[in-house]
């Protein structure tokens, strides 16, 4: 089949003296430039003119300069977070690890530019490090957790320590002013301001039916010491218990029990008199001293926390609070 010729625009001959026009301000035609005649090479095969840049201004605005990410405006930042390895750890999880905050106020602390890692400020959340490497707080976060307070409480019982269910009272509504226990020993402590109760949070367990020392804080530290995880803070439980326990039940006690399906730790069970028993233990499962009861045939009719770590509940009246002092420690 015989070649038919391809039609090619020719621009019109050019006139002498006559100014070609420019093409500010005007929008090009659609699908670019009209074509140029084609010319043979060297091969005789047809290939289009040269690309030549345009004349005058250019008919797209140059492209905007890309924004920079907090991150990247943030010279202090070691390592971005999308370029750590995924072995890299979040500095939030380090820093609640390692007790120098809890995970949230580690979020709000890196907002605030309160964080320094290896010397380095660091503002973006998520951000991924090397699990070695050393975290420090401005002063700022420093002067924040001073003025958090923790609570030691003797709650009666009747009392919910956590949220209550409709027709049950938490018993942070007795952290009253009228409630706080002072003695010429506490004069030091500072009084009750309403800002106190701001974020206060029980940090472990004690049901209705028992009594006894309930830790109360606004410091992530604290709670994240009695109740995390990890916590090895003992606590001592004197119980009254009915019914009869043999040398096997008491051994039990100590070590080998499971509630749901889970073992529990090893703990510290033993008589006191006829009808009390002391429990030391380092975890607090839902009722769970009742419950380790029941499954060896007793049962707990009265049960008092006299001590969290080495903090006891001594002379701190029922219904009453106190500080934790500047000298005390779980």
């Amino acid at each position: 089949m015989a070649d038919v010729p391809r039609k090619t625009l020719s621009l019109p001959p050019k006139v002498s003296g006559e100014e070609e026009p420019q093409s500010v301000g005007r929008r090009p035609i659609r699908g670019g430039a009209p074509k140029r005649p084609s010319v043979p090479d060297a091969r005789g095969e047809r290939r289009g003119p040269p690309q030549q840049k345009p004349r005058g201004t250019p008919s797209r605005a140059p492209l905007a300069a890309k924004a920079l990410t907090p991150a990247q405006q943030q010279p202090s930042v070691p390592v971005p977070a999308s370029h750590v390895p995924p072995s890299g750890v979040r500095i939030s999880k380090l820093m609640a690890e390692r007790g120098l905050s809890s995970r949230r106020e580690a979020d709000a602390y890196i907002e605030r530019g309160w964080v320094f890692v290896e010397g380095q400020r660091v503002t973006e959340l998520g951000t991924r490090v090397d699990p070695g490497v050393k975290i420090t707080l401005a002063r700022e976060a420093q002067a924040s957790q001073q003025r958090q307070m923790t609570i030691l409480l003797h709650k009666p019982v009747g009392y919910v320590s956590g949220q209550p269910e409709p027709g049950f009272i938490p018993a942070v509504t007795l952290i009253q002013p009228e409630a706080q226990y002072l003695t010429p020993n506490t004069f030091k402590q500072p009084l009750f301001q309403p800002a106190h109760l701001k974020g206060l949070a029980p940090a472990g367990r004690l049901d209705i039916d028992s009594t006894g020392l309930l830790v109360l804080t606004q410091d992530g530290r604290v709670a994240r010491q009695l109740i995390g995880e990890h916590s090895t803070v003992d606590k001592e439980y004197l119980v009254r218990v009915e019914g009869r326990l043999d040398a096997r039940g008491l051994a039990l006690l100590n070590h080998g029990l499971s509630l749901d399906d889970r073992p529990l730790r090893p703990a510290k069970v033993e008589w006191l008199n006829d009808d009390q028993l002391r429990f030391v233990l380092r975890e607090g499962r839902k009722r769970q001293i009742r419950r380790m009861c029941e499954l060896v045939g007793l049962k707990a009719v009265g049960l008092k926390r006299v001590r969290i770590g080495r903090v006891k509940l001594a002379d701190l009246p029922l219904g009453q609070w106190r500080f934790l002092g500047e000298d005390e420690g779980f």
